[in-house]
């Protein structure tokens, strides 16, 4: 049950954050931020936002500094919409969903680059010892 309050609560938190930002920030640092994740602790109190920015290094760390700086605002600006005693606090996490999928499509471009040579090798290759190498029963002849 706490499960599921907290799993709305952050839902609810991460549209009303998305919304605040497609609006804007008069902050020029911040790029094109999209919150993918919010995580709430079992005491509702503190609140994991997990975001990627669109662009460069220089754009991730000028976005980063850019909500440190609009914490207390975007946090007044979830407590106003939600319904609780208690306004969470925020805490705003670079994710690193981006670089790990390409990490990992680079393993699999990889894993397929040696499947096809493992098949190409397989394809010219012959028994080391005999063609059928299972021992068959003897048939004896006695006509």
């Amino acid at each position: 049950m706490a499960g599921e309050r907290q799993a709305r609560l952050g839902d609810r938190i991460r549209v009303i954050l998305a919304e605040r930002l497609d609006k804007g920030l008069r902050d020029p640092r911040l790029g094109f931020v999209t919150i993918t994740d919010v995580r709430v602790t079992g005491d509702l109190q503190h609140a994991s936002v997990f975001y990627t920015v669109l662009g460069s290094e220089e754009d991730r760390e000028g976005s980063a500094a850019a909500l440190k700086a609009a914490t207390g605002m975007l946090r007044s600006e979830v407590g106003k919409h939600l319904n609780t005693r208690l306004t969470p606090s925020l805490e705003f996490i670079l994710d690193g969903i981006p670089e790990n999928a390409g990490h990992i499509e680079d393993l699999l471009r990889e894993a397929r680059e040696r499947d096809q040579a493992v098949a190409g090798l397989a394809a010219s290759a012959s028994p080391a010892g005999e063609a059928d190498p299972y021992i068959k029963p003897r048939v004896d002849d006695e006509d």
